[in-house]
């Protein structure tokens, strides 16, 4: 004699027992789209029936000092990038390295500028003269550090060196991503330490900080808004300049917003191009 024992569905478990299946409802999600729709609709009516003058937007979009200020902030942004990339490659061969007095200077560096909020850091340059009055070069010039520290200046030290602190971190990642192999076996060809780096760790190294280190340029472009306190003339800045005489606060901050979320709109598609067309040779 022999038994079925074919393995019974669940179609067929509701056929035996008489009974319709019955897809659940996710109440869950419905009940967050409800909300989410209804809170979008909220700030869309707020923003409507609020004292905005819309026509005032459209004024100033487009005025000179607005696009200045543009050019300001993307300057600033790159500049301060650049310096905060020098910086951490320091740091992260400094953490990486075997002898104690660059590894603990490079530590003591990224705990001191990650602890201290990057305005007060501004701040600190921006008044650096009440701490030393002049900057002595030996044997050339003695230079007043309250015209040495402009607000360019001032921003680019306080917002490039405290990104190199982060920056320092993402490139240590990066290099201890790499097999241990490869070093010793380019110190087995005669390559020296520095070699090593520069033609075979950095190149693959890149491929794995390239992503944190695109958010960190995008994140610098809205840092470079604290630079309008040590009167940097970005976007924000002269956004205020304006507002502080026709007292269309709202109206100056949406144009200012505008041009944050262009600049950060337009660069996420080069951010992605850049990685599909450095990942191209991992596979």
């Amino acid at each position: 004699m022999t038994i079925r024992t074919d393995p019974v569905t669940i179609a067929d478990a509701a056929r035996l027992v008489g009974l319709r299946r019955v897809r659940a409802v996710a109440w869950g999600h419905v009940g967050s789209a409800v909300l989410i729709v209804g809170f979008v609709l909220w700030v869309a009516r707020a923003f409507a029936l609020g004292q905005i003058g819309w026509s005032y937007v459209g004024e100033f979009l487009f005025v000179p000092a607005i696009l200045r200020g543009v050019w300001a902030t993307l300057l600033m942004s790159v500049c301060a990038m650049a310096l905060g990339m020098a910086v951490g490659l320091v740091l992260a061969v400094g953490r990486l390295s075997p002898a104690v007095v660059p590894r603990v200077a490079s530590g003591a560096y990224t705990w001191l500028f990650r602890g201290v909020p990057v305005i007060l850091q501004l701040l600190i340059w921006f008044n650096l003269a009440l701490i030393f009055p002049h900057i002595v070069l030996p044997g050339v010039r003695t230079i007043r550090t309250v015209d040495l520290m402009t607000p360019f200046l001032s921003a680019l030290l306080g917002l490039g060196l405290n990104q190199g602190a982060y920056i320092g971190e993402i490139l240590r990642a990066g290099l201890q991503s790499i097999d241990r192999g490869q070093y010793e076996a380019a110190e087995m060809v005669g390559m020296t330490r520095m070699v090593a780096l520069r033609r075979i760790i950095l190149p693959q190294a890149l491929r794995v900080v390239i992503p944190p280190l695109g958010n960190e340029f995008i994140n610098m472009i809205k840092l470079t808004s604290l630079a309008s306190m040590i009167q940097y003339p970005e976007v924000l800045h002269n956004a205020e300049t304006i507002y502080y005489a026709n007292t269309r606060v709202i109206e100056l901050l949406i144009v200012a917003g505008f041009w944050y979320l262009m600049i950060v709109t337009v660069l996420s598609p080069l951010q992605h191009m850049l990685e599909r067309r450095l990942a191209k040779g991992t596979h």
